[in-house]
């Protein structure tokens, strides 16, 4: 993970979703970035198991549209997380008895030109005693916004390892897309570690928040952490 974020000034918004190294836990983590003031302007805040997204200081808000929303919500046996208001349209789908995929299908990437910034989206379905996941990207087909190509990958958990998908590839004028596959990275025991490395090798100025969650397998318990800049 520090070898793919350490040297890149800005990925932006970021999902991995893996199995730690004992087998025993599913980790998640998402974190954010932001250039502008109004990206800047946010924190995490957890409520109950939903992680939310809300204005540091209310009084600097210029447009909440792409910013202000809830990446983590738990649907039964699914643990959603995406970058963006997707997360409820894939919780009402679930709840509908439809898929993941259906749900993507009504979406597409953001409507931010030149950028046209990706949607990506991540769920975990857990089973009795382990879990499988999927991760989505959805993206701009061209430099005009004038179609949406949708890209899902289905994964087994393994031991130690995990996958890291985010929306920009680097910073730049418009921001060039993610490309490819999600990153493979490793995942250790060490919940505060694996945190710490995920802030600690963000760029310093335009890192905002992470939040990393471990789900034992055994008993179902939950371990968070919760990094705010502006906090």
């Amino acid at each position: 993970m520090k070898m793919l974020v350490k040297d890149n000034p800005y990925v932006g918004r970021g999902i991995v979703i893996g199995k730690t190294a004992d087998g025993k836990k599913a980790a998640v983590a998402y974190f954010i970035m932001g250039r502008s003031e109004n990206s800047r302007n946010r924190i995490f805040l957890e409520q109950g198991e939903e992680v939310i997204i809300k204005p540091y200081d209310e009084s600097k808000v210029e447009d909440p549209s792409l910013i202000i929303y809830s990446p983590i919500k738990k649907w039964e046996n699914n643990l959603i997380v995406t970058n963006g208001d997707q997360t409820d349209t894939i919780y009402d789908y679930l709840k509908e008895g439809k898929s993941f995929e259906a749900a993507l299908e009504t979406r597409e990437f953001e409507p931010d030109a030149p950028n046209f910034t990706p949607r990506i989206s991540g769920m975990l379905t857990f089973g009795e005693k382990d879990f499988t996941y999927k991760m989505s990207i959805l993206k701009s087909a061209d430099a005009d916004g004038s179609a949406c190509n949708r890209y899902t990958f289905n994964y087994a958990a393994l031991a130690g390892l995990g996958h890291f998908i985010h929306t920009y590839a680097c910073d730049g004028n418009p921001l060039p897309t993610f490309q490819g596959e999600p990153e493979r990275v490793a995942i250790g025991n060490d919940i505060d570690a694996f945190a710490k490395e995920i802030w600690e090798n963000l760029n310093a100025d335009n890192k905002i928040s992470v939040y990393v969650r471990f789900v034992d397998l055994e008993s179902g318990a939950v371990e968070n952490r919760m990094i705010n800049k502006y906090e």
